[in-house]
């Protein structure tokens, strides 16, 4: 009797997330449709999917933000935003996290979730993983992001990991980028995401989620030659925090 009252509170807790992802993008619908016409505005609807999405989330979940911030990033500078990936409580965090606008680069699938992927796919640089000729139009797509100031965000595991894996291997697209673009990563490790809400549907509950963002990798007089050694050592710093 008590594992079918945790299920359902489960179930509850689970549902409850996805009205709260749902009725801020029915509310704001004419606003953040307007801020996705023009790449011009894109600040405006960042702020606003900060601000009246993504805090709402984290916080109407239970989830309260802890933020540690060993290097403070500068605002109007570009950055390539990295972090481990376990939960969708990824995205709220990250937009949580950081007050300079950046875009997301993403996997295309995620354009297929109703309401939420109308926008994802107006606003994120969308990623075809299987398909060389997507993987390189990346690169360009972001360089133009990049000239208007934005940053990127890349979870480079390139997925989520399996239950029993702490950090899967990283890929190389954003070490390479940043790399090619000349930007600072910027290291973050996510310690609760998974233990609040991942991925297995029976789990989670409210309660602090603790962001750690650590000193800045700068790429300046890095080549491409240099892309594996910095993601192993980015990978090196979010590994032996989570550890």
């Amino acid at each position: 009797m008590v594992g079918i009252i945790r299920n359902v509170g489960y179930v509850l807790y689970r549902v409850w997330f996805y009205v709260l992802v749902t009725v801020p993008i029915l509310l704001f619908f004419p606003f953040l449709l307007i801020f996705t016409i023009s790449e011009k505005t894109y600040p405006q609807f960042f702020w606003l999917a900060r601000n009246l999405w993504a805090r709402p989330i984290l916080y109407g979940m239970g989830c309260f933000p802890k933020i540690v911030r060993e290097q403070k990033m500068k605002r109007g500078k570009s950055y390539m935003l990295v972090a481990n990936h376990t939960s969708m409580l990824d995205i709220m965090l990250m937009l949580h996290v950081s007050r300079n606008p950046f875009v997301f680069v993403g996997k295309k699938e995620l354009v297929n979730i109703p309401i939420f992927g109308f926008f994802y796919k107006r606003v994120c640089i969308l990623v075809d993983r299987e398909n060389v000729r997507s993987r390189t139009g990346v690169y360009r797509r972001a360089q133009k992001r990049l000239d208007q100031g934005l940053s990127i965000c890349i979870f480079p595991e390139g997925g989520v990991p399996k239950e029993e894996v702490i950090l899967d291997k990283f890929k190389d697209g954003a070490f390479k980028m940043a790399i090619a673009h000349k930007i600072p990563v910027v290291p973050m490790t996510f310690m609760d995401n998974k233990k609040r809400f991942s991925f297995t549907f029976y789990s989670g509950g409210p309660g602090q989620i603790r962001a750690i963002i650590h000193p800045f990798f700068e790429t300046g007089i890095l080549s491409a030659e240099d892309t594996s050694t910095l993601r192993e050592e980015v990978r090196g710093v979010i590994l032996k925090e989570l550890t």
